[in-house]
């Protein structure tokens, strides 16, 4: 047995899938040492806490976590029910992370800077794959330490790193100067955000579930808050898929989002601008001037605040002293990337996948969750949890268990994060919705919403 044998297995990320990773280890009999970067686990499902989530609890707690916590007398709810953000973190994160098998091994407030192997760096051959792994950590304190640890699992997520709101996938020109007036995500529109928004002319930019859900929280404050006007910009000329599947989404939480959602634009209350891809904003006396390309030409639009709901992508940076192979557009492995890629699948059509998918050059190191899928925005919880059960079977050198890969979810997925990212996931064609031409926008009144 040599020394780094020894050493703790480090998670990056003290998330759902995180945690899960870390339940697995304990498991398996191996150690964890998690780290993450916010004040508490589930830090980023908190800045979502107030929406509700279309998967079940059944599909959202993992299998290794819920066997830990019963041994401790925790009770599942009820499996049919639909958790929020806040009830994942309260009634199922947060016991989970207390408990005195995960507890002694969490490390909040802790940020994981870089990953490297000790005294080699990427350009070294020689005793690389034997070599432990060093963590740069930093810690809110403003203190450093170099962690080692025999095996890393990178299960930070994207949530932090939310895509821009240029249609090129850059920032738009003026985007960062006028980062005070523009959120990303979905705001706390009906509760903490509520003054910011209410009788304000508010851009929503985006085309996925989290977008919808942002316009339908604006919606709903427009019915007391009667001057806020709310804008729909859209980059895609074809809006066939916007509304997802209705009353014939094998999800009813998710096809009566977008039922509302068809009913707000035909009330007049959402008025959508499409195609209309931004390129800049510029903040003047009379709020914020978006300018960008509108079919053939250029136009502008006046607004107050923006929201921008395009998903998110993976950062890498941290990760540069390693040796990766990453599809050179999704950013997934090169492996995952036919499997997931949106441009061909949508949440149900993903099959299962584990650490043979996962495997990258660097021995030991694995990229799982909504990391692991890179860009693409067709990622399933559970298909994490089964990720990182596959993952630590290989680790402990139970290959028969990680090659055994397997998934079940109704025929058609069960997207848990399809309403935090960008894209339709499992949408079907739907009628082509009536578009707002920008010469016939104005700014004054709404309509109530129809019954």
């Amino acid at each position: 047995m040599n020394a780094s044998s020894l050493l703790p297995v480090a998670v990056i990320g003290a998330g759902p899938v995180g945690l899960a990773a870390a339940a697995h280890l304990i498991e398996r009999g191996e150690t964890p040492v998690i780290f993450e970067a916010g004040a508490a686990v589930g830090a980023s499902m908190l800045d979502w806490a107030h929406v509700r989530m279309f998967s079940p609890w059944e599909f959202t707690v993992d299998t290794a976590s819920r066997r830990l916590l019963e041994r401790h007398g925790w009770q599942m709810p009820p499996i049919d029910g639909l958790p929020t953000g806040r009830d994942m973190v309260e009634r199922y994160l947060q016991p989970l992370a207390m408990l005195p098998e995960i507890l002694p091994h969490l490390h909040l407030n802790a940020r994981v800077t870089a990953v490297s192997r000790r005294h080699i760096d990427k350009m070294k051959d020689g005793g690389r794959d034997s070599a432990p792994f060093v963590l740069h950590v930093v810690y809110a304190s403003g203190e450093e330490a170099l962690i080692e640890a025999r095996a890393v699992i990178d299960a930070s997520g994207t949530w932090q790193q939310p895509n821009p709101m240029g249609a090129n996938g850059l920032p738009a020109v003026g985007e960062k100067r006028c980062a005070d007036k523009i959120a990303y995500g979905i705001p706390d529109i009906l509760g903490s955000a509520q003054a910011r928004y209410a009788n304000k002319r508010v851009m929503v930019v985006g085309s996925g579930h989290s977008a919808l859900n942002v316009l339908l929280e604006l919606a709903q404050l427009a019915q007391s808050a009667r001057d806020t006007t709310i804008l729909w910009v859209m980059r895609r000329d074809n809006l066939r898929t916007v509304y997802g599947g209705g009353e014939e989404d094998a999800l009813p939480a998710r096809g009566q989002l977008g039922t509302r959602m068809k009913a707000a634009v035909e009330a007049g209350i959402v008025r959508i601008i499409a195609p209309f891809r931004v390129r800049e904003v510029a903040a003047g006396e009379s709020g914020l001037a978006v300018s960008g390309e509108a079919g053939d030409g250029l136009d502008t639009v006046q607004v107050d605040e923006i929201i921008v709901a395009t998903g998110a992508r993976p950062e890498l940076d941290m990760l540069r002293e390693l040796r990766l192979d990453l599809d050179p557009s999704l950013e997934s492995t090169r492996l995952l990337a036919p499997m997931i890629d949106p441009n061909i699948h949508s949440c149900g059509t993903v099959r299962p996948h584990g650490e043979a998918e996962l495997r990258q050059p660097e021995k030991d190191f694995y990229i799982v969750g909504m990391k692991s899928y890179g860009r693409a925005p067709t990622f399933l919880l559970a298909t994490g949890y089964e990720q990182v059960r596959s993952v630590v079977a290989a680790l402990v050198g139970d290959w028969e268990a990680a090659r055994d890969v397997q998934l079940n979810l109704p025929e058609t997925g069960v997207c848990s994060t399809d309403l935090v990212d960008g894209g339709a996931c499992c949408a079907t064609p739907i009628a082509q919705p009536a578009l707002v031409s920008l010469d016939s926008i104005t700014f004054s009144g709404v309509v109530s919403l129809r019954d």
